[in-house]
């Protein structure tokens, strides 16, 4: 016997179909189009019959309705609707960082905010020195000397399994181990795709935006890409770069509070308005909420320049 299932709450008016048209397939050079509107369950998206359904909607007599709260997205004719506070769901070429939470037979469990540990498998990684020949016993032995539990290391997923479990590598020496730094945790879904998730912000500091959620951050002077990834800088960090990482942790916090998509431009902005408070003060909400209005502004500014 089948049950039909609707929500209780679908609403009966359109508001948005008028914003999704075939013709806007080539907006930017990705062919992503972010409404940035949010949704809440059973509101009407689009009545047009010409999209397809994706995760986070559902159809209902030709009429595509959102069944999470969240910010819509769209590829070309894909919509879909993502959770603002959801776990990481891996895809291929993701660029993550994450902590070693185990260390098993030629492999390594690595939480990267997901539901199941991801895998880093021994052949998956480049030896030290960037030595290229076949893993032996004596390297599976010596794997604690690599990478041991509550290391944290950036990542690529080579691949994902049914069950969503991701397959990590780090076989390109910008990836490996990292050293000293902050690791903040937001919302996967705050961290804006790009091609790049590696930056040097003007400010004078490194950030590695995780797709999972997890963001990096260490003083520009600490180097991540030697000896194949494994070797840690642990030369003292004077007291200015450490105010340069503590502003940028405070200003990405204040921005992921207020549900800002996180992005080279939009933390060099965050970063550039905090520049008149201590880094202690953007800690207090009421300078948060000053410093994300202002940023909003800048990238608003910055959009209808485009």
């Amino acid at each position: 016997m089948s049950i039909d299932i609707t929500l209780a709450a679908e609403s009966v008016q359109d508001p948005y179909a008028e914003q999704f048209k075939f013709g806007d397939d080539n907006e930017d050079d990705q062919n992503i189009y972010n409404d940035g509107r949010f949704f809440s369950p059973g509101d009407v998206i689009t009545k047009d019959a010409g999209f397809m359904r994706g995760h986070g909607t559902y159809m209902k007599n030709g009429t595509l309705y959102a069944s999470v709260a969240g910010v819509i997205q769209r590829v070309n004719k894909l919509i879909s609707v993502t959770p603002l506070k959801t776990k990481y769901q891996g895809e291929i070429g993701d660029v993550i960082v994450g902590r070693i939470t185990e260390v098993q037979q030629k492999r390594w469990k690595v939480d990267v905010n997901g539901r199941l540990d991801a895998v880093l498998q021994l052949s998956s990684v480049n030896l030290p020195g960037g030595e290229l020949r076949r893993r032996s016993a004596e390297d599976e032995l010596s794997m604690r000397k690599y990478l041991q539990e509550g290391d944290l290391i950036s990542a690529e997923v080579q691949n994902v399994h049914n069950d969503g479990a991701c397959m990590l590598h780090t076989r390109s020496l910008k990836y490996g181990k990292l050293s000293q730094g902050a690791l903040i945790r937001v919302s996967p879904s705050l961290v804006k795709r790009r091609k790049t998730h590696f930056h040097r912000l003007p400010c004078g500091a490194n950030v590695i935006l995780g797709n999972n959620g997890y963001i990096w951050i260490s003083p520009s002077t600490i180097s991540e890409d030697d000896a194949g990834g494994f070797a840690q800088n642990l030369s003292v960090v004077n007291k200015s770069e450490r105010l340069v990482v503590a502003r940028l942790r405070n200003c990405i916090l204040a921005l992921a509070n207020s549900g800002v998509m996180l992005w080279d431009t939009s933390l060099t902005y965050a970063y550039d308005a905090s520049a008149r408070f201590q880094p202690q003060e953007l800690l207090k909400e009421e300078v948060m909420l000053e410093v994300v209005g202002v940023t909003r502004q800048e990238l608003e500014m910055a959009s209808m320049e485009q």
